[in-house]
């Protein structure tokens, strides 16, 4: 992580500005974690702080302090374009390319000419940003948000609410602590959290114990259309509109359900598709374990990409047909995946 310029970054923070925080369009814990736990931060300095987001967050994200100062883009264009147009400081946190924030709000945001700070943890970022704190070594955002705080000398600036929202960035994209990216560093700066008073019950309940009888029903659906390729060491599992619409779907109900096509032996790459007819697109999430990188297999062949173990992609052909593309291009991955197994 980059940290030579904190000073001039330092300067830049010390009279009040204009400042716009952005996430990526559908925002996970990580994106809404970090950048409520930046605005909270910047608050104490007197900033004017604005959280902007493409779009809105599922609702298990609903209960983080500050959650309801966000601005949706997509529901309020125009005062989102102005918040852009008239901002001195814009932070993008959990993206590392201005696409991220899908097309709408991506026509404003390329106009502007503010200073760009941006702070994330995914491989391979664009330049667009003045200041870039980028380690794709690390668990999260959050986590990096933390160390950027840290090293601006201002610890003692994090109070609950900044302790809870950095917290929950950081639960979510280790996967409650599974993930190799999870380090001993990680415990150490979630230890500090907890006695700053972040309450790791009250946050994973919040997170986790969020199911609906609509839900539980859709993940069962999920797994009957689970699909195991032993040869390949991989899993898939298909929904198509069909099966959203009749367990009335709600944003944010298939979180984590391509883990469970992970958690089955022997599997060591999953993906979940995921047909949404609105946006005309299939929505897929690839997860491995070792050494497979899904953020190259996205980026190569379904316009994505991510983490090494954890990435996410698109395509605009139907279910059926992008489903028997991933099928045809696993042979070509046959070894790496057969030699990632047997490590």
């Amino acid at each position: 992580m980059n940290l030579g310029k904190i000073d001039e970054i330092m300067e830049l923070l010390s009279a009040p500005k204009k400042i716009v925080i952005v996430s990526h369009r559908n925002p996970d814990g990580d994106a809404y974690g970090s950048s409520l736990a930046l605005y909270h931060f910047l608050l104490k300095f007197d900033h004017l702080v604005t959280v902007l987001s493409p779009n809105d967050a599922p609702d298990f994200l609903k209960w983080l302090p500050g959650q309801e100062k966000i601005v949706i883009f997509e529901k309020e264009v125009k005062r989102g374009t102005q918040l852009l147009e008239e901002a001195e400081i814009v932070f993008t946190l959990d993206f590392n390319a201005l696409q991220r924030v899908g097309p709408k709000m991506l026509i404003p945001l390329e106009k502007i000419r503010p200073i760009f700070i941006m702070i994330d943890h995914h491989q391979q970022p664009d330049d667009y940003a003045e200041y870039a704190f980028v380690d794709p070594e690390s668990c999260s955002t959050s986590q990096l948000l933390y160390q950027f705080i840290e090293k601006l000398n201002h610890l003692d600036y994090i109070d609950k609410d900044v302790a809870t929202c950095i917290y929950t960035g950081i639960l979510t994209d280790t996967g409650s602590f599974r993930f190799p990216s999870t380090t001993s560093l990680t415990h150490r700066i979630v230890a500090n959290l907890l006695d700053l008073g972040a309450n790791n019950s009250e946050i994973y309940n919040q997170i986790h114990n969020v199911n609906t009888y609509n839900r539980v029903q859709l993940l069962g659906r999920a797994l009957k259309n689970l699909i195991v390729l032993n040869e390949y060491h991989t899993a898939y599992i298909t929904l198509s509109q069909k099966d959203l619409r009749e367990f009335n779907f709600r944003k944010g109900d298939t979180e984590g359900f391509v883990n469970y096509a992970l958690s089955i032996a022997n599997v060591i790459f999953a993906a979940i598709f995921i047909e949404d007819r609105n946006q005309g697109i299939i929505k897929i999430s690839f997860r491995s374990s070792g050494n497979f990188s899904v953020n190259e297999f996205s980026r190569n062949h379904f316009n994505g990409g991510g983490h090494i173990n954890a990435a996410g992609g698109r395509s605009e052909e139907s279910l059926q047909s992008t489903t028997k593309n991933f099928t045809k291009i696993l042979p070509n991955y046959k070894a790496e995946l057969i030699a990632s197994y047997e490590k």
